[in-house]
């Protein structure tokens, strides 16, 4: 499985909306998991309590990831594949909300 990048921007309007959809992302993943793995997101802030997210997962291509996200109804603006990791220091503890 390759890398990729996921950004989902004004993906939902709360973050409980998040919250739900994050629930279904890994029940579904959990049905293929020789073609998708949820590694770790990053919730922005769109303003006005809504919230993206730039999602790291692995996959066996861009097609699985949009038939995932599908079957979780989750959006995808854009998948980009990652070519390298470079790791300058560890992710800090998670922002409080």
């Amino acid at each position: 499985m390759d890398l990729y990048v996921i950004i989902r921007r004004n993906g939902w309007k709360t973050a409980a909306d998040l919250e739900e959809a994050a629930a279904r992302s890994p029940a579904e993943g959990d049905k293929t998991p020789e073609d998708i793995a949820w590694i770790r997101s990053y919730v922005l802030d769109e303003g006005d309590g809504a919230v993206g997210t730039v999602c790291i997962y692995q996959a066996s291509s861009p097609e699985a990831i949009h038939d995932h996200a599908n079957r979780a109804d989750l959006p995808v603006d854009e998948i980009i594949p990652v070519a390298d990791t470079v790791i300058v220091r560890p992710d800090p503890a998670p922002a409080s909300a």
